[in-house]
């Protein structure tokens, strides 16, 4: 027996506001849709109702679903984005179904495999502790998504495919650009079309002087026939935004977090528990899920969850930052931030087949991050209100455009 479907009519907008009072949680009428049952309805920037699922159970269902699919070119798929003409749209394997999707996720899946990763840790270690070094010798007080959350993802994902850190100003302001919601079309474009055109060069430059990297692997591939050109580029347009826009706010909002915890924040500063660098990172991920628009997917054919069928041609929005917060499944109160919460089945890098690539490198990285940050600047301390830093409600990405700190 089937449920009443929802109305339409009466959806609401979304995304929707967060608390001013809770900037780390979901929005309130995330939690009362999970309340109500999980299965609802909600409207969005282009006039469509997609179903909205809040309760991790269905998510966990639905994500690995071949019936629900990520093709961002099918009719009914519920964009977080305007775009006018979805042909400008760099659009490369996440937005993409099986097998092609697959084909293209293996062509750069080998330097993000554990091992290819591991290998990376004392560089990585290294620069964290040279950018502390700065910060400590710099100016202070300083904006920390300058000084350090921005820097060390860029350097990693840069060293990673190849590119020049010289690069990063030229690839980290257009990215920034592209992950907002609210950028008019024109500017979203701009923005594709330089960042496009100077990774084409570096393309170029592997192709005929290849070295020991991800950029050089895809020019090989182009010149195979394996892929076209402009393939590889958008795949490289987006390892290099997934590769630094989601740590680089995961530095800084856990840390922001993390300072308005402080009986959280003095366990790793107490340095006693070597494993609870790798707890920590996972209940942060959970905790914040910076991914807050959701993830987005249409119905291929009719597919029924807990009584309620989902049409095909229905766009689906599942909110993972509140199915990250269901007490169904994780222990004590799940909007509370717990470092030793033993975390399981989070979904800060989706589910399924279309699990974030970057995954080990994140957590690589955010555990040399928790591991040395706090314990090496031991009075790290905001230097402004929370109520003046500027997070980024607007965003696909969550996380804060400035974090004022001294020490």
């Amino acid at each position: 027996m089937t449920r009443t479907t929802p109305t339409p009519d009466l959806a609401p907008e979304f995304p929707m506001p967060r608390s001013p009072e809770h900037p780390f949680d979901p929005p309130p009428r995330l939690r009362e849709a999970q309340e109500a049952g999980g299965l609802s309805r909600v409207r969005l920037w282009d006039g469509s109702t997609p179903w909205l699922i809040t309760k991790h159970a269905h998510q966990r269902e639905l994500l690995r679903d071949p019936r629900l699919s990520a093709d961002f070119l099918r009719p009914g798929y519920p964009s977080p984005i305007r775009i006018e003409d979805k042909s400008t749209f760099i659009s490369s394997f996440p937005l993409m179904d099986d097998p092609e999707h697959n084909r293209q996720r293996r062509m750069v899946l080998g330097p993000f495999t554990v091992r290819k990763v591991e290998r990376l840790r004392p560089f990585v270690q290294r620069i964290v502790d040279e950018k502390i070094d700065e910060l400590l010798a710099g100016p202070n007080p300083v904006d920390l998504v300058t000084a350090f959350a921005l820097p060390i993802p860029s350097l990693a994902i840069s060293a990673v495919l190849g590119l020049p850190y010289s690069d990063h100003e030229v690839f980290e302001r257009n990215s920034a650009v592209l992950i907002r919601q609210d950028v008019p079309p024109q500017e979203r474009a701009e923005a594709s079309e330089e960042l496009q055109h100077h990774l084409d060069r570096v393309l170029g430059d592997k192709m005929t002087d290849p070295a020991d990297d991800l950029l050089s692997d895809l020019g090989a591939r182009v010149l195979a026939g394996e892929i076209s050109r402009p393939e590889a580029v958008d795949m490289t347009v987006l390892v290099l935004a997934g590769g630094h826009e989601t740590t680089a706010n995961m530095i800084a909002l856990g840390t922001l977090a993390l300072l308005r915890h402080p009986d959280q924040l003095a366990l790793l500063q107490a340095g006693d528990d070597p494993s609870l660098a790798e707890t920590a990172v996972e209940e942060l991920m959970r905790y914040l899920t910076i991914s807050h628009t959701g993830m987005r997917r249409v119905a291929t054919e009719d597919v029924e969850i807990d009584g309620q069928v989902i049409r095909a041609g229905e766009g689906v929005v599942l909110a993972t930052s509140i199915g990250n917060r269901d007490p169904d499944v994780y222990d004590g109160d799940p909007h509370v931030l717990d470092l030793r919460r033993p975390v399981k089945q989070h979904f800060a890098f989706s589910f399924g087949t279309h699990q974030c690539l970057g995954q080990s490198l994140a957590r690589m990285e955010l555990q040399v991050v928790v591991n040395t940050l706090y314990r090496r600047v031991p009075t790290l301390r905001l230097a402004t209100a929370l109520e003046r830093i500027p997070f980024k409600h607007d965003g696909i990405v969550y996380g804060v455009y400035e974090l004022p700190v001294t020490w």
